[in-house]
């Protein structure tokens, strides 16, 4: 019963399907068979990117069901709706996209050679249009690189439409498509954010003349006299950090002119010193292109995020080296957010991934890795056989029973070497994981925790850790994920971390959502876009990927 409802509405849908797009009559034959050759071939020769091969599928259900007859054409003219979804697609560059991907260039000459065309010109318009349309709704919606590709834990599977229905359904007959279309994007405050920095960012990319500032032979501190100084005003002042109306002086660095670039230098990652040494003088020269290209990176990660959360999600930010845990992501309201220290940009990697945080543990263990037990703590214990003791570790079997937290013995040494034992710090203020760890089980073995090293919190490159992320403000983390859990108050978190029991874990009430994300571009509440270095080469790595053009890994 259940398969003969599913053909009924099958052939229902089709039949609807067919009487939207063939009012009267089912088209000309001519265009119907171009229709068909061109979706078994996946290639149609008039497209930027001829290759559609990984539409086909999608192109066939689209046309199939209404036996392949002209969807955008109706008595030699394309249709409004036609029309306004060209508009969009030439539009595309506002959404981080490139126009000339959907064909932005070529749909001017299409139109005017559309009346009066043959059936087979018409069904490549028609197809043509399909594609590109199809092509644009998915990069709007998913990205157009699975994050897969990348080896990220991410997943866009779930979100993907079935693009011949939404065609079908919401596109093809619409009173406006191109409202339609607003609606397939992600629905966060800090994407639309940077949608609207880069339309800035695009108009002063084409304003600014690209004059380099001079270089300096020492850091320049404030008061010091510099030739680039005018060049420097102009710069600031069309990036809004230099007031329209402040004074400079002409030939000197100093007053508002140093103010403005600690703004700067704020907003990109620098020590906001106002000293103009040459990572600063390196920044100020980046092209402003360079600063456009950075957001549509941005804007394609975005895309590959989930869109709905159970609960307010925590989100860190590699580049950034940031963290912010969310009252309502979907208002862009961060309850908390600190600086973090990430993995090394050489051998250790934080990955890119999202999973959910299930409890957490106070004065944990610290159960150190294989990897960093081979080559960091035997060579250690080959210098000083009390190496162990000294470092508050002690040796333990597989099964957690303590071997011993003294002198290492030659047969003890060798059984680590060999992996039959480990090693784990006892907990405590100096433990490596400080006194809480937040944990959101995962294949990286990956986890947010606190440190006794607070000091490399001040510096503004934090990449130090082995992988895992260590947080400046671990008790009010603690207590913001708990806060579902009653009496977990901030103070009682704090009295348990310094004075409670060891490894004690909490359960979560609410499971909370994390992601770790990677974005060298980001647009704060006021509208101020921040940058930030490409630590572990991952926009260089994108950027690879799409400059090989369609179809794009899947």
């Amino acid at each position: 019963m259940f398969y003969f409802r599913k053909v009924i509405r099958i052939l229902c849908v089709a039949g609807v399907w067919a009487l939207l797009v063939m009012p009267g009559s089912p088209g000309p034959a001519g265009s119907s068979v171009e229709l068909q050759q061109i979706g078994s071939a996946g290639q149609l020769s008039d497209l930027r990117w001829p290759n559609f091969s990984d539409y086909r599928l999608h192109f066939q259900n689209f046309y199939q069901p209404a036996g392949y007859a002209l969807a955008w054409v109706r008595d030699g003219r394309a249709t409004p709706q036609a029309l306004s979804i060209i508009g969009v697609l030439q539009r595309a560059a506002d959404k981080g996209l490139d126009a000339e991907d959907y064909d932005g260039s070529r749909w001017p000459a299409r139109l005017a050679h559309l009346p009066g065309a043959q059936e087979a010109e018409a069904a490549h318009f028609d197809a043509a249009l399909t594609v590109c349309t199809m092509r644009y709704i998915s990069d709007l919606h998913i990205g157009k690189v699975n994050p897969k590709y990348f080896h990220f834990g991410l997943d866009v599977e779930h979100k993907k439409y079935s693009l011949p229905e939404f065609l079908r359904l919401r596109l093809v007959n619409a009173p406006d498509p191109a409202a339609v279309l607003e609606m397939v994007e992600p629905p966060f405050p800090g994407y639309r954010r940077t949608q609207a920095a880069l339309i800035r960012y695009s108009e002063l990319a084409r304003q600014d003349d690209g004059e380099p500032l001079p270089g300096i032979a020492k850091t320049l501190a404030p008061g010091g006299s510099y030739a680039g100084v005018p060049r420097l005003t102009r710069l600031l002042r069309l990036l809004g950090d230099l007031p329209a109306g402040a004074a400079t002086d002409a030939g000197t660095y100093s007053g508002a002119l140093v103010d403005a670039v600690k703004r700067y230098q704020r907003r990109h990652g620098l020590p906001p010193d106002g000293r103009l040494d040459a990572q600063t003088l390196r920044s100020l020269n980046t092209p402003l292109s360079f600063r456009v290209r950075q957001m549509q990176l941005t804007l394609e990660r975005w895309r590959w995020l989930p869109h709905d959360f159970e609960e307010p999600p925590i989100i860190v930010n590699i580049p950034e080296f940031h963290l912010r845990a969310f009252s309502s992501v979907q208002q862009g309201s961060v309850a908390l957010e600190m600086n973090v220290i990430v993995g090394k940009a050489y051998g250790h990697k934080t990955p890119v991934f999202a999973d959910t945080m299930q409890y957490v543990v106070l004065r944990p263990y610290w159960n150190v890795p294989p990897s960093i037990q081979r080559s960091e703590i035997t060579a250690g214990i080959q210098k000083d056989r009390d190496y162990i003791a000294k470092k508050g570790f002690e040796v333990i079997t597989h099964s957690g029973e303590v071997v011993t937290s003294g002198p290492i013995s030659d047969e003890v040494l060798a059984r680590l070497r060999a992996g039959t034992l480990e090693v784990r710090q006892k907990p405590g203020p100096s433990n490596a994981l400080g006194l809480v760890k937040l944990i959101f089980p995962n294949s990286y073995n990956v986890y947010l925790h606190s440190t006794p090293v607070q000091e490399l919190f001040s510096r503004s490159r934090r990449d130090f850790s082995h992988g895992c992320i260590r947080v400046e403000k671990p008790a009010e983390l603690t207590a913001w994920v708990l806060r579902n859990n009653p009496g977990w108050t901030l103070e009682r978190v704090r009295e348990a971390m310094q004075n409670g029991k060891d490894n004690q874990r909490v359960n979560l009430a609410k499971p909370v959502p994390v992601l770790i994300l990677y974005a060298t571009a980001i647009v704060d509440e006021a509208g101020a876009a921040h940058f930030f270095d490409d630590i572990y080469g991952l926009d260089a790595d994108l950027e690879k990927v799409l400059a090989k053009g369609y179809p794009y890994p899947g």
